[in-house]
């Protein structure tokens, strides 16, 4: 009888399977990963929003007064469009191309399952989000003396940030889930530009015809920008009606993803 190497003590013996939060954990740092290693989500992410608060501060013809600079107007809207594009272009474009290439199928149906993948793409998005605030309050502040007004409301601020990552969030994912991956890139990247234009960002809504104007009112680019100028204390108003905007969109998208959302 021929002699067998002995086999190493515990060889054989199946991994032990990682903790939901460690792979959440893991698979959320990959997702930031990816994001700073595509130059083109940087630039929508990161740069775009910051260019808009500076290019258009500087070159403002909107009628800024010593009482209300154009970055008043311009910081509430530059971080609307940061939401955006973190949660809905990029969020959507890369979520797109991971389900018509199999890698959420895969991901889904792995130990993982799912719920971990929801999670560690959410996860992304907020330190994503946090990034992008970090950046455009520093500018704001340093470079373009900002100060927020006595009616600014952290609270407040930080419900339409929440919402409107729910919001878009959820219409990156409808799109990215039902739509294939060169049709998401296209609407997700017209999206955003309509947004420049719809979401009081670079324009105030009052300038443009009325008709459009109240169209744009109740969409979620102008409701969150709104939102966010009355929690910054730029604009003194009532924040249910915006904030009521942004929750039923927040709402509808999130359950139409969770719905219709296809994993193949």
């Amino acid at each position: 009888m021929s002699e067998t190497t002995p086999l190493p003590i515990g060889a054989g013996t199946p991994a032990r399977r990682a903790s939901w939060l460690r792979m959440a954990l893991a698979l959320a740092a990959y997702e930031f990963r990816l994001v700073l290693r595509r130059g083109e989500g940087l630039l929508i992410t990161f740069v775009i929003p910051a260019g808009v608060l500076l290019v258009f501060s500087a070159f403002d013809t909107t009628g800024g007064t010593a009482a209300s600079q154009p970055v008043d107007r311009l910081l509430p809207g530059s971080i609307s469009l940061a939401i955006i594009a973190a949660s809905l272009v990029s969020l959507a474009i890369s979520t797109g191309y991971e389900r018509a290439y199999g890698v959420i199928k895969r991901l889904g149906g792995s130990p993982a399952g799912s719920s971990v993948v929801v999670a560690a793409k959410t996860a992304s998005v907020v330190v994503v989000e946090v990034v992008q605030l970090v950046l455009l309050v520093a500018i704001a502040v340093g470079m373009l003396g900002f100060t927020a007004g006595p009616t600014a409301s952290l609270p407040l601020v930080l419900g339409a940030l929440v919402l409107g990552t729910i919001a878009f969030a959820g219409l990156g994912l409808l799109m990215a889930g039902t739509l294939r991956a060169e049709a998401t890139l296209a609407l997700a990247n017209l999206l955003f530009l309509l947004s420049l234009v719809f979401g009081g960002i670079v324009l105030p809504l009052d300038r443009l015809p009325a008709a459009l104007a109240s169209v744009a009112a109740v969409l979620p680019p102008a409701a969150l920008t709104e939102s966010l100028a009355i929690g910054l204390g730029t604009t003194v108003a009532d924040a249910t009606e915006p904030m009521a905007i942004l929750a039923g969109w927040a709402i509808l998208f999130a359950v139409l993803a969770a719905r219709r959302f296809r994993w193949d």
